[in-house]
């Protein structure tokens, strides 16, 4: 009987080799033979799911960011499913996951750091690292809404523009965190004083 090959995990086994090549030698260091000995695999497995180096490394991109993402929805799901679920407790677990507080969120946040230069002059590994996220946008801004009328405070501004620069903030600093200038716990306390300023303003 022919044994059955699972395409996707042999992808995801190359996306997580060029992460940790990556993250130990710098994008510079990603070569298609280098991603080989990495995942224990032959050149012409790697060369069969990629035909260049440019498009394996924007593939571990977009996985890497998907993983990102898919970390959030875990947090905004627990949050959620939790005895004093409110939209505020979601919205600060969304916005805190950002910020690496555990092992694999601070590698994937080190990762996007890593990329962030090459990205500068390659428009389609800049459109992977920062996918559509006009979803993600609409969801905050609700939960920005509905912690306000939690509070009792009355809608001021736009809470579309709000959940822009919470995400912006967010995202600098976890970038601050996966480089050391800043620790989770201090990039908390600056992202949980400017969302006292959003979600308490008169």
């Amino acid at each position: 009987m022919p044994k059955v090959v699972d395409h996707e995990d042999r992808r995801q086994r190359l996306a997580e080799a060029v992460w940790e090549l990556t993250l130990r030698e710098g994008l510079e260091g990603v070569t298609l033979r280098k991603v080989a000995a990495e995942a224990g695999v032959s050149m012409g497995q790697v060369q069969h799911y990629h035909a260049s180096r440019e498009e394996m490394v924007r593939d571990a991109v977009t996985r890497a960011v998907a993983a990102l993402n898919a970390r959030i929805e875990t947090s905004v799901k627990a949050a959620a499913a939790g005895e004093e679920a409110s939209a505020e407790v979601i919205l600060r677990e969304c916005l805190y996951a950002m910020l690496g507080r555990d092992e694999e969120g601070a590698r994937l946040l080190r990762l996007s750091v890593a990329v962030f230069g090459r990205a500068v002059s390659d428009p389609a590994l800049a459109r992977a690292m920062a996918p559509d996220d006009g979803e993600l946008l609409d969801l905050t801004a609700g939960l920005i809404a509905g912690a306000r009328a939690e509070r009792g405070k009355q809608a001021i501004g736009d809470p579309r523009v709000d959940a822009d620069i919470c995400w912006a903030l967010a995202t600098g600093l976890g970038v601050d965190v996966a480089l050391g200038l800043r620790t989770v716990e201090a990039a908390e306390t600056v992202l949980g004083y400017h969302l006292e300023g959003v979600l308490g303003r008169e």
